[in-house]
């Protein structure tokens, strides 16, 4: 299975672990829900026609609000960094001067692109912003960093993104509380929240009433959910799977995570999907073998991506 890479980075994003979240997915007619849309990796492998897309972090929605609206294109995106590259490697201070003015630039007026180029010239890929909601991440120290090579990566991104992204695709701006509601018993919601207990860098905070919060939906919802979190590392176990989400199904599976802040966030984790369905699990932590139906659902979606990206260029 091909995974498609977003153009948009940031700490813990699932691009690793695509395959088997989506070796869970069940067979469902409806739409792809997903509350915390993040970098969008996750939804850009669903291989649904139909979703609704949300986040609390207005910039990552309106970039690709204007991707689906053909605003970013794959040109645009290239012109963009071919000449903010070359002024960044121009830049004094090593290059720090440049990054400081697209940050301000940004933290006034929201450029999407100007969105872009931080979450690529950001330190060890972070997003994080502070309180007033303004960037908050320090440039990575390479003036050279948008190389040719690099900047026909992102465009190549920024292309899949744009062929994927379909026209039933609603993007919105909205907490998780006013999105899980509307979910139908022929949706299917994937959950990747703030893990608890964890440094990660998110638009927004997220406290143990909000991991009750969103139990307390799951647990209602008619329909099928999947939810990543993390289940334990050397050091200590997640409190909220023995408080929560130990009701429902768990599979399991180690990833190791090459940034964070600490030492404990910086070695093997294993990850949680914790879901509200049947589905074939094998005992050892690495998770699901999927029925023979699911395989050829999996065909189909791989065949329908496939197609969605030989589209002409954007």
């Amino acid at each position: 299975m091909r995974v498609v890479v977003p153009p948009i980075k940031s700490q813990g994003i699932k691009t690793k672990l695509v395959p088997w979240i989506q070796a869970l997915v069940p067979d469902v007619s409806g739409h792809w829900i997903e509350p915390f849309l993040g970098t969008g990796v996750v939804a850009f492998n669903s291989g649904f026609q139909r979703a609704l897309l949300s986040d609390t972090n207005p910039h990552v929605i309106r970039f690709y609000q204007q991707v689906q609206q053909g605003v970013i294109r794959a040109s645009r995106v290239r012109a963009y960094l071919q000449e903010e590259g070359k002024r960044l490697q121009c830049a004094r201070n090593s290059g720090y001067d440049h990054f400081n003015l697209i940050r301000d630039r940004f933290n006034r007026d929201h450029d999407p692109l100007d969105f872009l180029f931080l979450s690529r010239a950001g330190f060890n890929g972070m997003m994080r912003f502070n309180r007033r909601g303004e960037w908050n991440i320090p440039f990575c120290k390479k003036p050279q960093r948008f190389s040719r090579s690099y900047i026909t990566k992102i465009v190549n991104q920024v292309h899949d993104a744009a062929c994927l992204i379909q026209p039933e695709w609603e993007f919105r701006v909205a907490p998780f509380q006013e999105i899980i509601p509307q979910a139908t018993s022929s949706d299917i919601i994937y959950c990747d929240p703030p893990y608890a207990g964890r440094y990660v860098d998110y638009y927004n905070g997220w406290t143990d009433e909000d991991e009750q919060r969103l139990f307390e939906l799951l647990s209602s919802t008619p329909a099928k959910f999947i939810l990543s979190t993390w289940h334990h590392n050397d050091y200590r176990h997640n409190d909220m799977v023995e408080r929560y989400w130990r009701r429902f199904n768990i599979v399991t599976r180690d990833h190791f995570y090459h940034s964070g802040a600490k030492i404990e966030n910086r070695n093997t984790i294993v990850e949680a999907l914790v879901f509200n369905f049947d589905a074939n699990i094998e005992e050892h932590n690495h998770g699901v073998r999927p029925k023979p139906e699911q395989l050829m659902l999996f065909e189909e979606r791989a065949e329908y991506m496939t197609q969605q990206l030989g589209r002409a260029d954007v």
